[in-house]
């Protein structure tokens, strides 16, 4: 199986957009400012990030969402936009302890407004509820177990004229509930093979199990990557994929964030449709499938959050959960001033 002993640690960083636009805008800067309570003490501040040539090369090809907020817009006049959002990483920091992984309250109040003017939809690796209690809004789709529990919208014919459904008539989709007794068992195997590691711990996620080992002595990793194979090998009906500090356990389905993406835009009638523009922001190795999925589809913006280079499908970037912040605020800010300015409306 092999998985890396040692990651970059998440970049939490302030970050001061300069462009045009931007700088005049005092209501940004003073978001940007507010961000400051999403990082976490164990993190690191953008200024000891060091410019390179290599992170120049690669912000080249994947430039700031934020820097070409307004070419992006541009191109959106139009069209529906639909909007996908991962969560750790993403609308919180990665901290040491995963069950503190808290939003902010500039953060929530950013997304309930977004979801106000588009379908929005959370696509988590965390068990459905989870989700659901760290985000705290009604009016948005949630999809847990990377997309294997996916509470969306009636399905409809996509050529239907009527307006999209009301949240309050979600219905669950679970392609992988027939794995569901295994992976209770599965989860019974793997508290007993690794509870005597020290910092390892287990996170059940209903279609999927995670297994942390940011707090596991370097020495002990090799002994839980045993102890985790020779559960696994016994269940080939599973796979294991790495996360950050994080061993997911799956079921072996042709089932990802990617399909989750589809599932949705299927179920709200655009699938298609060539009048979209879905928009994935996600910080995660998972979201590279929904990424690749938008890519497929010759239409959206897959935007990766990441403060340093590294491979990936998406088209352009944000460095950290405070610059999302930015750029749901703008993009909320933008669908708001196109309707008191009377220009063409985004409808969703």
């Amino acid at each position: 199986m092999g998985f890396q002993t040692s990651h970059p640690t998440k970049l939490i960083t302030q970050s001061i957009i300069k462009s045009k636009d931007e700088s005049s805008d005092a209501d940004e800067r003073s978001l940007i400012q507010r961000a400051l309570n999403l990082t976490d003490q164990t993190l690191v501040n953008a200024n000891s990030i060091p410019s390179s040539s290599h992170y120049s090369s690669w912000i080249a090809r994947h430039p700031s969402a934020l820097h070409s907020f307004d070419r992006l817009m541009k191109a959106a006049i139009g069209k529906r936009i639909i909007v996908f959002l991962d969560y750790d990483g993403t609308l919180s920091p990665i901290i040491s302890d995963p069950d503190r992984a808290f939003m902010s309250d500039e953060m929530r109040a950013a997304v309930s407004e977004i979801a106000t003017y588009f379908p929005t939809a959370i696509i988590s690796g965390r068990s459905i509820d989870k989700v659901k209690d760290f985000v705290k809004l009604n009016n948005l789709y949630y999809a847990g177990s990377h997309g294997m529990d996916i509470m969306a919208p009636p399905v409809r014919s996509s050529d239907s004229d009527s307006e999209l459904s009301d949240i309050g008539n979600g219905v669950p989709f679970q392609p992988a509930k027939k794995f569901l007794p295994a992976i209770r068992e599965l989860l019974r195997r793997l508290e007993n093979e690794v509870k005597e590691i020290e910092g390892a711990k287990l996170e059940d996620n209903g279609f999927c199990i995670s297994v942390h080992f940011r707090h596991v002595q370097e020495e002990d990793y090799g002994f839980l990557e045993e102890k985790v194979k020779s559960v696994i090998e016994m269940n080939p009906q599973f796979r294991v994929t790495e996360g950050i500090k994080v061993m997911e356990i799956r079921p072996s389905i042709e089932w990802n964030k990617g399909n989750a993406v589809e599932y949705f835009l299927d179920t709200l009638g655009l699938s298609n449709s060539s009048n979209i523009l879905p928009l994935y922001i996600g910080d995660d190795r998972t979201d590279e499938d929904a990424f690749k999925a938008i890519q497929s589809r010759g239409q959206g913006y897959p935007i990766i959050v990441s403060s340093t280079p590294r491979e990936t499908n998406a088209l352009y970037s944000l460095r950290d959960p405070s610059e999302v912040l930015i750029f749901l605020s703008r993009l909320a800010k933008w669908k708001k001033n196109s309707h008191l300015s009377k220009k063409p409306l985004i409808f969703g």
